[in-house]
């Protein structure tokens, strides 16, 4: 098992930012999503907090260094695939805070990705000229705090099934020794899929948070309509990009 956390600000109010996150898909750092369907939603009566579930279908491509492990014909040409992410979330506006989770549907014999997100108001002090170090007015930003979990099993079926066989075919003896090691194989097969997933997620959030300024920039300047255009020119330039 593998974890990578990274944290980082967003110079906007918290309302604006869990606006920008459900806004989020398409923009031009996430073209490879097809699509994001709401299939749950709901504010809980006793803590009025919003609850919402999501499915987003998005283009991928399986990695070199993964592909070589799998089977002919797993993935489409140069590792051409498509993914479900499944998406929770639960905001509380009173408080400040919005904590999230995705996490791949498919694919997690290979490797399960569970993305964590924590984000929280934050009020800072903001000093205006001639206010002689006094604090003049609070200005807001928001937190945000990524945790992301991979754990791969590529190999464990096999790895079972070997040792299985192992033990009816193997003297008592050198079973251990032979169990040893085919479990160090799959173990470092098992690593390098977890590095790799790490590596991408790195990539990943960084085209996150860049197609979130860019969804908050539309926001601050044209309200959600300047959203909305975005994301119909963002879909417009995607199938564009699909058709050649």
């Amino acid at each position: 098992m593998k974890v990578y956390e990274s944290s980082f600000k967003y110079e906007y109010t918290f309302p604006a930012v869990t606006l920008a996150y459900f806004l989020r898909y398409p923009n031009p750092y996430a073209k490879h999503v097809v699509s994001s369907d709401v299939i749950d939603r709901y504010v809980d009566p006793e803590t009025q907090r919003l609850h919402t579930t999501r499915l987003h279908l998005k283009k991928s491509k399986v990695p070199a260094g993964i592909l070589k492990f799998l089977p002919r014909g797993f993935a489409g040409p140069g590792g051409a695939s498509q993914s479900y992410i499944l998406e929770k979330s639960t905001i509380d506006v009173r408080e400040g805070w919005m904590e999230t989770e995705s996490r791949n549907m498919e694919w997690t014999g290979i490797l399960s990705v569970v993305e964590r997100q924590s984000y929280q108001r934050q009020r800072l002090a903001d000093l205006s000229p001639g206010s002689n170090n006094e604090v003049d007015r609070a200005k807001e930003m928001t937190s945000c705090r990524t945790v992301v979990t991979f754990v791969s099993h590529l190999g464990q079926g096999i790895l079972s099934r070997r040792n299985k066989e192992q033990s009816q075919k193997t003297a008592e003896d050198e079973t251990p020794k032979q169990g040893f090691f085919a479990s160090w194989s799959t173990a470092g097969i098992q690593r390098t899929v977890e590095l790799i997933g790490v590596k991408r997620t790195q990539t990943a959030l960084v085209n996150g948070k860049e197609g979130m300024n860019v969804v908050l920039e539309r926001l601050r300047n044209g309200g959600v309509v300047a959203v909305l255009e975005g994301m119909r020119r963002d879909r417009m330039e995607m199938i564009a990009g699909e058709a050649n």
